[in-house]
């Protein structure tokens, strides 16, 4: 059975908590790893680029000149995308990046993701979250004591007003619910850093 230590505040042990082996002690799957990561990236892209057909530019509707007897290259509009001012020729339109994944698919990537940190020692136990005031210099201090590094994800499993306003202003600091953890969030930082309750219910939700 995998254990972990876990902490408070003041970074002192408090007890160990046993975790669930199919969820920690699991070897890592590189390949869902790479196809949530890789949905997820696409996901976050506007696909609002947008460039202009023959038919969307303005003016062209004139033969320049005429077909023969010139000389020079038959046209039929100054807007041909060979022309300066012209169209696009197969330019990007809008478009969804959305890449869906199945359920399964994003459960075994979050539970790889988690394999991964626990067994890098990069995941961090706390008992609770006991913020009772908002201030980023009591916050920060209490990561100091943790030892968490600069770059760390902190998982709380309810919304805590003091938390999100002692942590948004720390540099490389991110908050998410435990709900809505994503394995890209977890290998996008050094550090996880989560609270007990949301560590058994996420635990529960991916076995």
């Amino acid at each position: 059975m995998a254990t972990i230590e876990v902490k408070n505040l003041e970074g002192q042990k408090v007890k160990d908590l046993e975790l669930a082996d199919e969820v920690f002690a699991a070897k890592p799957n590189p390949s869902l790893l790479w196809e949530a990561t890789r949905a997820y990236l696409a996901s976050r892209r506007a696909g609002t680029h947008s460039t202009k057909t023959r038919g969307e530019v303005s003016g062209g509707g004139k033969k320049p000149w005429r077909q023969k007897g010139t000389g020079r290259a038959r046209v039929g509009s100054i807007r041909s995308s060979l022309w300066r001012h012209g169209s696009i020729a197969h330019g990007p339109k809008p478009r969804d990046y959305t890449i869906r994944l199945p359920k399964k698919v994003l459960a075994g990537a979050l539970r790889s993701a988690l394999a991964a940190k626990y067994q890098e020692n990069k995941l961090i136990v706390v008992d609770a979250w006991k913020v009772e005031e908002p201030k980023t210099k009591v916050f920060a201090t209490a990561l100091k004591k943790l030892e968490v590094g600069r770059k760390v994800l902190i998982v709380h499993d309810r919304a805590d007003r003091n938390l999100e306003l002692s942590s948004r202003n720390l540099e490389g600091c991110d908050l998410a619910r435990h709900h809505e953890l994503h394995a890209y969030d977890v290998l996008s930082h050094d550090r996880l850093l989560i609270c007990e309750p949301a560590l058994l219910r996420l635990q529960e939700s991916l076995r």
